[in-house]
């Protein structure tokens, strides 16, 4: 057990002198006093979508003999229907994690308020389903952390009227000190019990400790996304879709090359798309392939040169990203430059966490390169109808009402681009 403490540290620190980047002070991090809870008490609850008309529950209790059961309906305290779901736990060096309980409910109807209670006991929760139409509005925002920026960045979205929350990764900045997992899940529980939260991984979720630990074991435990419902083989990606949307969550910190396993589903998963049903086709992942901070320069290239081909033949419209802890938005964007068939990125690495803000843009700005600013907040996108879109940066020094940056966006669907680029994307398709 020493060695293993030894080897920790001696990773810590190598981590910490390989930083090229300095970054400003931030908030301070938020405390989370120790309180004596019920061991059977539901804690850290949070929902994401589960297929078509189903939501997975997922919660964390200390008693290991809780059942994984959620009963739920459309009136308080009145439960019609349950379901029975599984659980998991993990150890990490010296942690081992309570029961961690995943249970999928539905089918549920549409844009519809439910009430429900996790293992039989504790709080009523109540969770409002997205519509199964335009309009539908996403909150989107990365690289949360639990400081005193999260905490401003989370009240904003709160006063947003969204239906999904989008996460490009680095959730709870844990950094394998496994008791931040559980503070991050008791601080974003009263959003995260309320609203599907669709989550990607980050650096700060890898977590891997050589001949140790290893990747992502704390986060594909505590947060399971539809990877199967989209028939992927990882956690690490897979897509959704909801109201005429069809969002593609992929993985940085995975394979990703032509040969890869992730690369094949991308092109599986891109030929089931209908552009008739789902007109909107929305990207995330954690590394953004353009930009223009100081700050990961060039760390989202190879991904870029293996998967920017077939999502431009794709006619993917948005892509979002983290890691740098900044905003960008850039025209629609190709190989480089301005392209009108390409997607708008977008960075949105500025939710909260621990490391500040990183300042430092390069000059001259690209031309690609629309609007930036190092500031932490939120976006909100509004997806009006099949082609219009709104979407809107609120800057956390700023009330929640106010757009730092807005901008409306067309859709590819029914475009010029989607004819033209469709020979070329089948042609894609079909390469083995």
């Amino acid at each position: 057990m020493e060695l293993k403490l030894i080897l920790v540290v001696l990773l810590l620190l190598a981590v910490g002198a390989t930083a090229d980047y300095v970054r400003p002070p931030p908030r301070k991090t938020l405390s989370f006093p120790w309180s004596k809870k019920p061991s059977s008490l539901p804690q850290q609850v949070h929902i994401s979508l589960a297929g078509v008309k189903h939501m997975r529950i997922s919660w964390v209790t200390n008693d290991k003999r809780s059942p994984s059961t959620v009963e739920y309906g459309t009136s308080p305290n009145n439960y019609s229907f349950s379901s029975e779901g599984d659980s998991t736990s993990y150890s990490y060096l010296l942690y081992s994690s309570g029961k961690i309980h995943h249970a999928v409910i539905g089918p549920l109807e549409d844009d519809t308020t439910y009430f429900y209670r996790c293992g039989g006991e504790g709080p009523e929760f109540q969770l409002k389903t997205p519509p199964s139409q335009f309009p539908i509005t996403f909150a989107v925002a990365g690289d949360l952390g639990q400081t005193g920026w999260t905490k401003s960045t989370l009240d904003h979205i709160d006063q947003c009227k969204y239906d999904v929350h989008m996460l490009p990764g680095d959730l709870s900045y844990a950094d394998y000190i496994q008791r931040r997992w559980d503070t991050f899940g008791e601080l974003v529980q009263p959003l995260a019990s309320a609203r599907p939260w669709m989550v990607t991984q980050g650096n700060h979720e890898k977590e891997h400790i050589p001949f140790l630990e290893d990747s992502f074991v704390s986060y594909n435990s505590r947060w399971k996304m539809p990877y199967e419902e989209s028939a992927s083989s990882s956690n690490l990606y897979y897509s959704f879709e909801v109201a005429g949307v069809h969002v593609i969550m992929l993985g940085s910190y995975t394979d990703y090359d032509e040969y890869s396993n992730q690369y094949a589903w991308l092109k599986a998963d891109l030929s089931k798309v209908d552009r008739k049903r789902t007109p909107w086709l929305i990207v995330l992942f954690h590394v953004p392939w353009y930009n223009s901070n100081e700050a990961h320069q060039g760390e989202g290239d190879d991904m870029k040169t293996a998967m920017e081909p077939l999502l431009y033949a794709a006619g993917a419209d948005v892509m979002f990203a983290g890691h740098v802890h900044a905003y960008e938005r850039t025209s629609r964007v190709h190989n480089g430059k301005s392209d009108p068939c390409g997607a708008v990125h977008i960075t949105i690495g500025d939710g909260g966490n621990r490391e500040g803000l990183a300042r430092k843009y390069k000059e001259p700005q690209p031309e690609w390169s629309v609007f930036r600013e190092a500031s932490f907040g939120h976006g909100e996108f509004k997806i009006v109808n099949s082609t219009h879109a709104f979407w809107s940066w609120h800057r956390n020094d700023d009330d929640e009402p106010v757009r730092s940056d807005q901008v409306w966006i067309t859709s590819l669907f029914g475009s010029s681009c989607l004819a033209e680029n469709g020979p070329e994307l089948r042609k894609m398709l079909l390469e083995p």
